[in-house]
């Protein structure tokens, strides 16, 4: 399990000294991984922790705070993610008016040599910190020969297949209800985690009950039908077929991922879990009634079946 640290000022000595990655790393996706894999070499030569540094809230909200919704995971999930990868402990800063005020020099002085103590720093190459983002690789680099920690950056990793590597093509292909090409950038499906909260239990009506779990700060997927796998609180996997969206039919203020688990009938409300979107299986639509609904919730359910089958 990653331990998850949440500053940097005055650690005790076994929370400092490792090799780490730095980045935003929203995604964990194959491009991150490369620059993570690049700090566990550095951690196995030196025979130091692996840890990976990262920022809460993501620097983009800071200074945009009325985007649109973009994230990938959240930081559960984010650690997870790394625990595959060897990853020790994930030091997710705040980011906060001090930190977005810290020039490139004082983040490398203050926040990484004096509060983490890191022995190694790789980073990718399109690398940029401080204050007007003017720190980069090479910067980071001078910095850490002076303040006693080397530094890495990694290329560019691309797909052979010529698929981008990056957290924008990740949001690319989810727009476009792409989800293979998704899971391709990412290395796994992409999923949606939440408390499943009380809906109206229209689907109930119909012998159709879903989980329905907020789509908070995660970017919004193309809105429809998906076939899906859902973890639970027990670590049982389900399969299932949800909605993401707004519903034409009944329409909501806020959009909802909406999860009918296959042969389950248990109480999962105020549980946090976790739904992978295996596959896009068509775009929303409205119905004349409740009836033809039906009809099409089966019609949805019998393809997902199929997909996951598959």
């Amino acid at each position: 399990m990653v331990e998850i640290v949440t500053d940097w000022r005055d650690l005790p000595d076994r929370l400092r000294g490792a090799a780490v990655a730095i980045g935003a790393f929203d995604g964990v996706h194959r491009g991150h991984q490369a620059v993570i894999a690049q700090a566990r070499a550095a951690a196995d030569r030196l025979a130091a922790p692996l840890a990976v540094v990262s920022f809460d809230p993501h620097p983009r909200r800071w200074f945009q705070p009325d985007a649109a919704p973009f994230r990938l995971m959240t930081s559960g999930q984010m650690a997870r993610a790394m625990a595959p990868l060897g990853v020790d402990r994930l030091h997710l800063l705040p980011f906060d008016a001090a930190m977005a005020a810290m020039s490139d020099e004082a983040f490398a002085r203050e926040v990484l040599a004096d509060g983490l103590g890191v022995r190694h720093a790789a980073v990718g190459f399109d690398f940029t910190y401080g204050k007007g983002r003017t720190g980069s690789p090479e910067g980071l680099r001078r910095h850490g020969e002076a303040l006693g920690f080397t530094v890495t950056a990694v290329d560019r990793v691309d797909d052979p297949d010529g698929l981008k590597l990056s957290s924008s093509a990740v949001r690319e292909a989810l727009k476009a209800g792409d989800m293979p090409r998704a899971a391709a950038i990412l290395g796994r499906p992409f999923a949606l985690e939440g408390q499943v909260i009380h809906g109206d239990k229209r689907g109930r009506t119909i012998g159709v009950p879903t989980a329905n779990v907020p789509l908070g700060d995660y970017m919004r997927p193309a809105y429809g039908i998906y076939a899906t796998r859902t973890r639970l609180p027990d670590g049982r996997v389900i399969d299932g077929v949800a909605n993401l969206g707004v519903r034409p039919m009944f329409e909501i203020d806020q959009p909802l991922l909406e999860v009918w688990l296959f042969d389950f009938n248990e109480d999962l409300y105020g549980q946090i879990v976790e739904t992978d979107l295996i596959a896009f299986l068509r775009g929303e639509m409205a119905f004349d009634s409740l009836d033809a609904l039906k009809v099409q919730i089966d019609k949805d359910a019998a393809a997902a079946r199929r997909v996951l089958a598959s």
